[in-house]
């Protein structure tokens, strides 16, 4: 599993595959230098109607219970106008600024300030400074990998503060839900217009810049491919890791007290979406370091569609589940429970050994065992805008000759998990499985095309040998 923002044009290298040469071509992958008609319809939408999605979303709770059909028909039938729903919206408070601004400064001051230690007692973590991809231009970047030391300070002292400092109420992110969103978007729209204008004045490096000539698209998909203040602040790694997800399990234990405070108890639905999703973060935390070769740090470049979207589509719309059992505590049979429980941890099995073994097979060449057995490969070659020929292999052993992307499916069966937990009662909470169903499943046959166009006929070789996508012998 990996971060993921508002829907867009996500970009992926090839299946299961490596390559003998450290080139690859700005052309290659990446957002584009050119903007057809539909891509700037789809961003102008995006960038119209994201933010109205989020607030819809939080306001049907907040005045309807969270039914996304009833503020439709209180309108429709005359029973409220959108001024009515709009006096009813809580404002931004200088409370909740306050907390925003010390949350986002406690966040910079543990990214910046605190080298990593955890990798010195953690066996099998990698941690510290750590190398990314080589950029279009050529350049390495080094990165402080800290973020499953932050998550723990952070965590350590919101567990302190529970039960033995009482600085704060467990419950005020809860409390403070609709005027920290003021404030996230404020902190997201500031965030990519600055790196709008220093991709413009002062990029970090002017040769991974990106110019379509198009305004609205370059706001959205980023200019800078690598934008950075100073050696270390990197905007794509701070952002994607930090203030967002580190806040998801925060967020989900304040819906969890304020359902206790609530109704007298945690029900087990809300236990099964705080651990389900704990392992989700605890899993980007701990391959942080592997995080830095996917398609965020690679290939997107940074601008409306990471910074906004990180700072509020994902902590205000991953954490649907938490918001909706806060004004729904649904109790589930021990049955239920456990048959979710099962669904979410084998999903997750799924998507962490399928990217476990591609990695595998990309750090040893090949030159490993997958389910205990030599790894089978298609061998390939690609050219590059310069005219170089590369090799490359692709995997069709384990996972990979199970399905072209069953590390999708393993992510699509937790998503539906932590959706199953909130019963049947209202589609607010399965809004994330239907999203990530339509995000993946266009990702993968974007990746697909790319695939195809990069590969020709050895692509036809390897679909041949994997015929399926995400579910065998279905799709």
């Amino acid at each position: 599993m990996a971060a993921k923002s508002p829907p867009s044009v996500p970009k992926t290298k090839s299946p299961g595959s490596i390559t003998n040469s450290r080139a690859e071509t700005q052309g290659q992958w990446g957002r584009a230098w050119e903007v057809d008609w539909f891509s700037l319809a789809s961003v102008i939408f995006l960038l119209l109607f994201a933010p109205f999605i989020v607030y819809y979303f939080i306001m049907a709770c907040d005045q309807y219970s969270c039914s996304l059909t009833a503020p439709v028909m209180d309108v429709a039938t005359g029973r409220a106008h959108l001024s009515d729903i709009w006096a009813k919206t809580p404002p931004v408070t200088k409370k909740a600024a306050q907390l925003y601004a010390l949350w986002v400064t406690f966040q910079v001051l543990l990214y910046m300030a605190l080298p990593d230690f955890c990798h010195k007692f953690l066996p099998g973590y990698v941690g510290g400074v750590q190398e990314g991809a080589v950029t279009p231009a050529g350049v390495v970047n080094k990165y402080e990998i800290n973020g499953l030391q932050a998550w723990l300070i952070t965590h350590l002292l919101w567990f302190a503060n529970s039960h033995v400092l009482s600085w704060f109420s467990p419950t005020i992110i809860f409390d403070n839900w609709i005027p920290l969103l003021w404030c996230a978007n404020i902190l997201g729209y500031a965030v990519s217009t600055f790196a709008m204008i220093k991709g413009y004045f002062f990029p970090t490096n002017a040769k991974d810049c990106k110019f379509t000539g198009n305004f609205f698209y370059n706001y959205m998909m980023g200019i800078e491919f690598n934008p950075r203040i100073g050696k270390w602040f990197d905007f794509k790694l701070f952002f994607n890791g930090r203030p967002g997800i580190v806040a998801w399990t925060l967020i989900n234990l304040s819906f969890a007290a304020k359902q206790r405070e609530l109704h007298g108890q945690v029900t087990n639905a809300m236990v099964l979406v705080n651990i389900l999703q704990a392992i989700y973060v605890l899993d980007f935390f701990w391959n942080e370091t592997w995080y830095l070769k996917t398609i965020d740090i690679c290939h997107d470049h940074f601008g409306w569609y990471l910074g906004w979207g990180d700072c509020v589509w994902l902590p205000y719309l991953y954490t649907l589940q938490g918001l909706y059992l806060v004004y729904h505590p649904v109790q589930l049979s021990t049955l239920h429970a456990t048959g979710i429980l099962l669904l979410g941890l084998l999903g997750y099995y799924i998507f962490r050994m399928a990217n476990h073994q591609k990695d595998l097979f990309r750090r040893t060449d090949g030159r490993c065992l997958i389910w205990g057995r030599k790894p089978k490969v298609i061998e390939c070659m690609y050219t590059s805008a310069d005219g170089q020929k590369h090799h490359s292999k692709l995997l069709v052993s384990g996972f990979w000759g199970v399905a072209r992307h069953l590390n999708y499916t393993g992510d699509l069966m937790g998503s539906l998990a932590y959706c199953l937990a909130c019963g049947g009662g209202h589609l607010l909470p399965y809004f994330y499985i239907i999203y990530m169903t339509i995000l993946l499943t266009h990702r993968c046959l974007r990746d697909e095309h790319r695939c195809a166009n990069k590969y020709g006929s050895d692509w036809k070789r390897y679909t041949a040998a994997v015929p399926h996508r995400l579910l065998p012998g279905i799709f």
